[in-house]
């Protein structure tokens, strides 16, 4: 899993709209551990879904699996935050609340099947806010 939080880049985008929030995906690994399956099953924004998707995609050969096991089943959030500056001033203040009033969700709304996917801890990534 620290492979996953120190590899991950966070977008200038992210950055530029201090953006917040969890991505949940669900994906299958291979025997060789290759990632060959990903499905989005929500995200707070479509803005923190990319950096998720490139970093699944860095993680081939990441997944060891027990020999008798064909492919197996993911379920891994990420949750991303900025790092808060010692004081807070208003125009930082307006810009968190102008992101949150506008982000635009992505729903999983049909059912799924999950079978025997294995639930990962959650990825928490802490960004610094540029200068």
């Amino acid at each position: 899993m620290q492979f996953l939080k120190d590899s991950l880049v966070v977008s200038p985008q992210i950055m530029k709209e201090k953006a917040t929030g969890t991505v949940i995906f669900k994906f299958t690994s291979d025997q060789l551990g290759n990632v060959t399956k990903m499905v989005l099953y929500y995200a707070d924004d479509a803005v923190l879904v990319q950096p998720v998707i490139d970093i699944l995609k860095k993680s081939n050969r990441k997944w060891v699996l027990p020999d008798d096991v064909k492919v197996n089943d993911y379920l891994i959030t990420f949750t991303f935050n900025f790092n808060p500056p010692a004081t807070a001033n208003r125009e930082l203040q307006k810009e968190v609340y102008s992101y949150i009033s506008n982000r635009r969700p992505i729903v999983f709304a049909n059912q799924a099947v999950l079978d025997l996917t294995t639930l990962l801890p959650t990825i928490v990534i802490n960004y610094d806010l540029p200068q």
